[in-house]
């Protein structure tokens, strides 16, 4: 009987031993994967320290470190800053100016993101089936399992957009309670830090704002490099999107009025 009750507590502690060298592989794989820079335009850096300048993959003479981004650190644009990243199973995500956000904060490859301020633009890869991806900001934690959206910090009180283009997301309150909202396609919401999620979601109108985000960095770009070149149209395009009013005022309002702003 003595025997039997050793022998049983050996295998209990070799049991225990094989699930804790699991877990500590499980925990070193996520704490490898990274995030490749596959474009990059203006000032992008990464802090490490201090903050450390970031170039697009196969610059030449910069070493492969300043090519990817690792699990807790926090990417920095400025200005002028436009970046996409691209992770192992294929999602991306597109970082805007005068943004912050970390790279897998909580060492985990479903915690993808944290945004602290501005714009993000995420696109889940799921040509193999669902991906469980999360973007979480000081208001709202976004769950995907496959999509495209948008996500922007808007001020320093963690005012939170999101704004689905393709398939959907769920979204929950990170500070007040109360049930998720899903958002579709088309579909956008705003989080505010002291008010519960609206009731209801609300359809986008207009030109998607990552859109004219996108056409902003780029005519930046060629100007930078055709500095005495002659943009046409170069009296200024709205960047306001399709995202709700911000009250800013625009010479050439869409024909399709954007979303109302605030009143969510």
């Amino acid at each position: 009987m003595h025997k039997l009750t050793t022998l049983a507590r050996a295998v209990q502690l070799l049991l225990l031993a094989l699930v804790a060298g699991l877990s500590v592989a499980h925990l070193q794989a996520q704490s490898h994967e990274f995030a490749t820079v596959i474009e990059l335009q203006g000032q992008v850096s990464v802090l490490r320290g201090g903050q450390v300048p970031l170039f697009q993959k196969g610059t030449a003479g910069v070493p492969t470190d300043q090519w990817a981004v690792k699990a807790k650190e926090e990417i920095i644009t400025g200005p002028d800053g436009h970046a996409v990243f691209q992770i192992r199973d294929g999602s991306t995500f597109e970082v805007f100016q005068n943004s912050r956000v970390t790279f897998q904060g909580q060492w985990s490859i479903e915690d993808m993101l944290q945004l602290v301020l501005g714009k993000i633009r995420v696109t889940i890869e799921h040509r193999n089936g669902p991906n469980p991806k999360k973007v979480s900001t000081p208001t709202a934690v976004i769950s995907v399992r496959g999509t495209v959206f948008d996500v922007e910090v808007e001020d320093e009180d963690g005012t939170t957009y999101v704004g689905v283009e393709e398939g959907q997301v769920l979204v929950q309150h990170a500070l007040q309670p109360g049930p998720p909202k899903i958002l579709n396609q088309n579909e956008w919401i705003r989080i505010y830090p002291n008010q519960p999620l609206a009731k209801n979601v609300k359809p986008n109108q207009g030109v998607p704002g990552f859109l004219l985000d996108r056409l902003k960095n780029a005519v930046g770009d060629l100007v930078l490099n055709n500095p005495g070149g002659v943009m046409p149209g170069s009296g200024g395009a709205d960047t306001s999107g399709g995202q709700p009013d911000k009250g800013k005022t625009k010479k050439n309002p869409p024909t399709t009025a954007p979303p109302p702003g605030g009143g969510n």
